[in-house]
């Protein structure tokens, strides 16, 4: 039997700070407390938190197909180097819409991924029947758009209340990309006819209209089906709004936080082009803005945070007219990182980091992850708080080579990362082990 002591850190978990040691047997935590057992490989952990693995639940890596942008192999390295030990993969380009697609994709990830991971799938109008079927085989959830994205159709108000019914009905989970297609589809037809390519136009196509009038018609078909959903990357206060009405009519809604929200402004794609390039845009207008969005996550509007990671190279962003370059930003070399640094900062406590990147998402989503007691994987992270470094594009792991965070300095830093009691990064560089797993949706059971 292997048997590991994580000694003399400080453990966070969603509830608070503790002094403890992790004692790890065969890749599975076999207690909490102090432990003075000499019969063990000890990790001295003084002066560093220790945390249970992160939760990433929205993540693209384009693999299998064209993997130029991001697979499976790297895009899991960055994830390994910062904390995220699962993450729920889906790929708009190589979709899974049936039960032998799913089987497909798992047989080609076989001995790709650094840290386990969870599978969602897509929903298009004429694959509704194949949603038990892929329910049953543990896809994590599936995921909607009501407007045109990415080569995925939208779903109109009628075929969305069949697939939220059905979905409902099996007691699987949503995930929503809330744009209103009309409003969008006739912005770009105004904005294409007046002939108009520069950056800003991204704020007029996908607006926040669009975003609002969605969530609305979304969240009452929410209501009516009763199924359980997350409104994905919610970028402003007023979004919230809307789901708290619906939530207190009692709709089942998680509103889904991305770091790019808090952080990026609104007029920055002015300047930065298609580095800015993503949906819904960037809302922040003002400090005012700002702090609006981290009052939100104070009173617990938000349910959890996740990365919307689906990164691009500079010349794919760059390269092209605005109108073709990619949406998307990277995000999993710089979100504990980012959320790290927020907590040392005052922002959220260590506590909130925990919860809202690794417990709230596993339980939301049935994954047997986030939490660091008797019987659970021994997933963890060692961070240093009193580190201090700046981002730099030489630091991202991700195919993108590039960060919307370059030149910014965070406080905290990931010192080790590891998955089933076996590390598998140290000091930033992944060891690219291959071991993570499939991780099956399965029926919420953890509370607390």
């Amino acid at each position: 039997m292997k048997r590991l002591v994580v000694r003399g850190g400080t453990l966070v978990d969603h509830r608070g700070e503790r002094r403890a040691d992790l004692v790890v047997e065969d890749g599975v935590v076999a207690h909490v407390g102090d432990v003075r057992s000499q019969d063990a490989e000890v990790i001295d952990a003084t002066g560093l938190l220790v945390l249970p693995g992160m939760v990433d639940t929205h993540v693209h890596l384009m693999d299998p197909g064209p993997t130029d942008r991001e697979d499976f192999p790297t895009g899991t390295n960055a994830a390994a180097a910062r904390g995220v030990t699962t993450i729920v993969e889906h790929t708009h380009a190589h979709p899974i819409r049936s039960v032998g697609d799913l089987e497909d994709k798992l047989g080609h990830l076989r001995g790709r991924s650094n840290v386990d991971f969870g599978l969602a799938a897509h929903v298009w109008p004429e694959s509704i029947a194949e949603l038990p079927g892929l329910a049953e085989a543990g896809v994590t959830f599936f995921k909607i758009f009501t407007c045109d994205t990415h080569g995925v159709p939208g779903l109109d108000t009628a075929v969305l209340s069949t697939a939220l019914e059905q979905i409902g009905g099996i007691g699987a989970r949503a995930l929503i990309h809330n744009e209103d297609q009309k409003l969008t589809a006739a912005a770009e037809i105004e904005l294409r006819s007046a002939g108009r390519v520069d950056p800003g136009l991204l704020v007029e196509w996908r607006s926040r209209d669009a975003e609002i009038v969605a969530v609305a018609s979304t969240a009452a078909i929410v209501l009516r089906s009763k199924a359980r959903v997350t409104f994905a990357h919610v970028s402003n206060p007023a979004v919230l709004d809307v789901v708290d009405a619906f939530r207190g009519l009692g709709a089942s809604i998680a509103a889904e936080a991305c770091p790019q929200y808090f952080t990026l402004g609104e007029g920055e794609v002015n300047n930065e082009g298609a580095l800015r390039k993503f949906t819904p845009p960037a809302r922040i207008r003002s400090d005012q803005d700002r702090d609006a969005m981290w009052d939100a996550v104070a009173s617990s509007r938000f349910s959890f945070f996740s990365t919307d990671h689906a990164p691009s190279t500079l010349s794919q962003k760059t390269d092209v007219e605005f109108w073709d370059a990619p949406f998307g930003l990277p995000g999993l070399d710089t979100t504990l990182p980012f959320l790290i640094d927020a907590a040392l900062r005052g922002d959220l406590s260590l506590a909130d980091v925990v919860r809202l990147y690794s417990t709230a998402p596993a339980d939301w989503y049935g994954l047997p992850k986030g939490r660091l007691t008797p019987g659970s994987d021994a997933d963890f992270v060692l961070v240093d708080p009193a580190a201090e470094w700046v981002v730099d594009d030489t630091d991202i792991i991700s195919k993108a080579g590039w960060s919307p965070y370059s030149g910014r300095t965070f406080k905290g830093r990931v010192v080790a990362t590891y998955l089933r009691g076996v590390e598998i990064s140290r000091d930033g560089r992944p060891h690219d082990l291959r071991s993570g797993s499939f991780v099956r949706h399965a029926a919420p059971g953890h509370e607390g």
